[in-house]
């Protein structure tokens, strides 16, 4: 290793440590490779880790065996590559954040006639595009409410057609296609529901109204449709005490952290006020290397696509990449951003709220109780404490309506906004797996990979995933759960469930009573709930297709119009001729009508 640490470039780049048995230890980012991995060590009389590291570094560094180094043209450069490496890798010494969330945004196109407010999390092309958010909850709850309350167009093709449809009919749109609004008329309209998004409070009051109204009439399901909106857009967290008189535009990171636990907050101001706020939690070892958790945390909240509606990025800490990471966004969001670390003033007060909500998330976690079953798992397989676990399932019936499901467990809980559907197309189980699995790693970029994998199935099935992951060169425990066979068929004794578990290590038996056991069992039958739901819904969306398809003269071309229009299945078997005939000719709607009523 003498000779690596003598011939290193001076340029910049990445540089990754090994340890005798290949595993990646870590990967950092340097202006000057020979400069910044000479600082681990000393030389003389021997290699050996340098005396001024700290704990945790110093064990790291007394691992190492292999240095690997890739240049590059620039600090920026070097800064991408080493976020991404982290990423995809997930090294043993790195800090692994779990920012693993795109949030929505709210946006309308004021460039067309009749313009119409719906959710993205990509830039969307166009010169008059205006963006609202980001939004960590509560997106979809505010754009529902603004069609509820506002008679926008309700549908993309809406417009495309001649007539007033059933929107207009309900006082839900102003029907712009009948030219009963002029485009003046309709952007006072698009001004109101700009208000609502402003005034979030005025959008509760307006939403309360409804609820109201719904509840005396009697229509409860849609009152508690409002209900649960309501509550959705309450949980946008708003700090009406740092309102600023300056209408300022800024996001702000600050980083707290106490012994080997830390918290990312985020905090976004809009028009001199904080709309809303988001928080991700990291765990550490030892010391904290607080320059690679803000550059790690504002390169992967800011992607190649993501909408920057703030002008200025305001973190807590000085940071030495400032100009580095400056320019990266810059050239991302096609503007200039400034990142500022404020000693005084109005920013510095923001920054202060930052870290007290840091501070006050820290205190919660502490109050909470470590799970043991997670130490007693990364026993087990002697790993990481997993806390995050991502569990697979496929389903199907005779090669028909193939689906697959992914359920995740965070810290002990469901986290059921990231469970994902997939409808596949390999008719065997294997072949499912594999596409799924491949999906899934595909989308590494944008979402991490876990700390742990659990598939549905038998040692094929783990080996299967574990190639895949090899493959993409991405470091990432898999467990397979399996029934036992007896005489080739599974085999699930009453009260007492004979499953085997598939690791790393090799198979494991263990007690039904063992709540290691259990716990596998508990993630693949939540998967199991998942894929079966997914895959009856699916059946039966085919079944309802198939039997409009049967109706004459209606073909998918059509099926598709009506469900753009109606929504769902059962909306169309509850049509009456007069609505079919607003998706439908004449002859096409009698067709269907009379098929759907059997008359």
């Amino acid at each position: 290793m003498l000779r690596e640490l003598k011939n290193l470039p001076d340029r910049p780049g990445v540089y990754q440590y090994f340890d005798s048995d290949g595993r990646l230890l870590y990967v950092g980012k340097a202006k000057s490779l020979k400069k910044r991995v000479r600082s681990y060590f000393r030389l003389s009389p021997e290699v050996a880790p340098a005396a001024n590291l700290g704990a945790r570094i110093y064990r790291m560094v007394s691992q190492i065996t292999r240095i690997e180094t890739i240049v590059t043209q620039s600090e920026s450069d070097a800064l991408l590559l080493e976020n991404s490496l982290i990423k995809q890798l997930k090294p043993k010494y790195n800090i692994l954040l779990r920012d693993d969330k795109t949030y929505p945004y709210i946006y309308i196109d004021l460039s067309r006639r009749f313009p119409r407010f719906e959710l993205t999390r990509k830039v969307v092309k166009g010169r008059r595009v205006k963006y609202f958010g980001p939004f960590p909850t509560g997106a979809k709850a505010i754009l529902s409410s603004l069609y509820e309350l506002v008679p926008l167009v309700q549908k993309k093709g809406c417009l495309k057609g001649k007539k007033a449809c059933l929107f207009h009919q309900i006082g839900r749109c102003a029907a712009p296609c009948e030219g009963k609004i002029d485009e003046a008329g309709y952007s006072k309209l698009v001004e109101e529901a700009l208000g609502y998004i402003h005034n979030k409070k005025r959008l509760i009051n307006a939403l309360n109204r409804k609820m109201e109204f719904y509840s005396e009439s009697m229509r409860f399901e849609e009152a508690a449709e409002i209900r649960d909106r309501i509550e959705a857009i309450g949980k946008i967290e708003e700090f009406s005490s740092a309102d600023l008189a300056k209408l300022e535009d800024l996001d702000i990171f600050t980083v707290g952290f106490d012994g080997c636990y830390g918290v990312i907050v985020r905090m976004f101001m809009r028009e001199g006020k904080i709309v809303a706020s988001s928080h991700t939690h990291f765990n550490i070892e030892g010391d904290t290397d607080i320059q690679e958790i803000y550059r790690r945390s504002i390169l992967e909240f800011y992607g190649p696509e993501t909408p920057f509606t703030a002008k200025t990025v305001v973190t807590a800490h000085t940071l030495e990449d400032a100009a580095q990471l400056s320019d990266l966004l810059s050239i991302r969001v096609g503007k200039r951003v400034s990142i500022v670390s404020p000693k005084r003033g109005d920013k510095k007060r923001l920054v202060e709220l930052g870290l007290q909500n840091a501070a006050e998330l820290l205190k919660q976690h502490k109050k909470r109780p470590e799970s043991e079953i997670e130490k007693r798992i990364a026993e087990l397989l002697d790993i990481p404490v997993p806390q995050r676990v991502e569990v697979f399932d496929n389903s199907h019936l005779m090669g028909k309506a193939a689906v697959g499901a992914m359920v995740v467990m965070h810290r002990q809980r469901w986290e059921k906004e990231s469970y994902r559907h997939y409808n596949l197309n390999s008719k065997d189980e294997y072949g499912q797996m594999r596409e799924m699995l491949n999906r899934r790693i595909e989308s590494f970029d944008k979402n991490p990979p876990p700390d742990l994998w659990v598939i549905d199935g038998g040692e094929t099935l783990r080996r299967l995933a574990a190639d895949l992951l090899k493959e993409a060169e991405v470091n990432l425990p898999v467990v397979a759960i399996a029934k036992e066979k007896i005489d080739a068929k599974a085999h699930r004794a009453k009260g007492s469930a004979k499953d085997i578990l598939h690791t790393p290590k090799g198979e494991m038996r263990l007690m039904s009573t063992d709540a290691r056991l259990q716990w596998f069992q508990r993630l693949r039958d939540e998967a199991h709930r998942f894929a079966i739901t997914f895959h009856k819904r699916q059946r039966l969306k085919e079944d309802r297709e198939i039997s409009l398809l049967k109706a004459k003269g209606i073909g998918p071309a059509k099926v598709k119009r009506l469900l753009d229009f109606f929504g769902s299945f059962e909306a169309i078997r509850d049509a009456d001729i007069k609505e079919l005939r607003t998706v439908l000719g004449e002859k096409d709607a009698v067709s269907l009508y009379k098929h759907l009523k059997n008359v």
